[in-house]
């Protein structure tokens, strides 16, 4: 079906059982993502979330390099990497030292298991480097769109779980501490929840692309409100409205891909977002001008005018 066809019966664009294992999968994803990425954004730690991502690649690697379940490979490599990455950065949060030292160390580990990967299995599945990198959410079956939907569902069970101590320790930690919450704890926990997200998002829109759904929606939600609990559920709200939009632009346009249309659509709510925020913020920092053409304003004026030449 080509575009403009496919653009006129745009109605009926889910009953194609593709496009419902990826509506599916995706919205249950995009609201992991989102949820989870406005603590990401709030506690400063987008570095930490782009290194997770990364991970998620040389762990679906070295899984295929070993002849194992890509999904094994993926979270191992994400949960164990982002909870050391908690208790080596000290203080319950993540270092960028130790964050970048690291992600340096496993991006050099993924090119080690390419390399055994593609000498020994380059027959067996020559797409799989491509999936690992970019995602197949299009390509996705039912079985395995039920199973993302379930993982996703767990883990934002978890997120709400510690989503109130979570958000304490985040605004202020000493306080939380003083108050029995375990902070020193929720830091490398989270960053394991982190990089279990990134494992699940990973085998939708790839692992290179996954960052754009834990960063630009809840990046966007924080320009349009400071209230922490309003922008937790806008910045779930605006990923899944990310890759619905993608979904649809990509299955209208067949030529682009998904992960593209996807992650362009969260661009594009962060651009938005910020241009909203920066004009409201000029105008709140405007005074009102005198309206000239009123006589009673050009005599208060000049009253005042006079007044403080005297």
């Amino acid at each position: 079906m080509t575009g403009i066809a496919a653009f006129g019966t745009g109605g009926w664009i889910l009953s194609e059982p593709f496009m419902q294992n990826a509506f599916i999968a995706g919205t249950a994803v995009a609201l992991l993502a989102g949820l989870v990425g406005h603590f990401v954004v709030l506690r400063g730690q987008v570095f930490a979330g782009d290194a997770l991502s990364h991970v998620a690649y040389t762990g679906a690697l070295a899984a295929l390099a070993a002849g194992l379940d890509l999904r094994l490979g993926l979270f191992t490599a994400t949960i164990g990497i982002g909870f050391a990455l908690g208790l080596f950065g000290g203080r319950g949060a993540s270092d960028d030292v130790v964050i970048g030292t690291t992600f340096a160390w496993i991006l050099g580990l993924g090119v080690f298991f390419l390399s055994i990967y593609t000498t020994r299995s380059s027959t067996s599945d020559s797409t799989a480097n491509v999936k690992v990198l970019f995602g197949s959410i299009l390509g996705i079956s039912s079985a395995a769109a039920q199973s993302e939907t379930w993982t996703a569902a767990g883990l934002i069970l978890v997120l709400l779980a510690i989503a109130r101590p979570l958000l304490f320790a985040s605004l202020d930690p000493a306080g939380a501490s003083a108050r029995g919450i375990p902070v020193r704890f929720l830091g490398p926990f989270f960053l394991a929840l982190l990089g279990a997200t990134a494992a699940t998002a990973s085998q939708l829109v790839g692992a290179l692309l996954v960052f754009g759904l834990l960063a630009a929606p809840p990046a966007a939600a924080r320009k349009l409100t400071d209230r922490p609990w309003t922008a937790f559920w806008l910045s779930g709200a605006l990923a899944v409205a990310a890759v619905w939009a993608g979904l649809a632009l990509a299955y209208w346009v067949p030529t682009l891909p998904s992960s593209f249309t996807i992650t362009g659509a969260a661009s594009l709510e962060y651009a938005t977002a910020a241009t909203a925020s920066w004009i409201l913020a000029r105008r709140a920092r405007i005074p009102a001008s005198p309206d000239s053409s009123n006589p009673e304003t050009r005599q208060g004026a000049r009253a005042t005018a006079g007044s403080r030449h005297r």
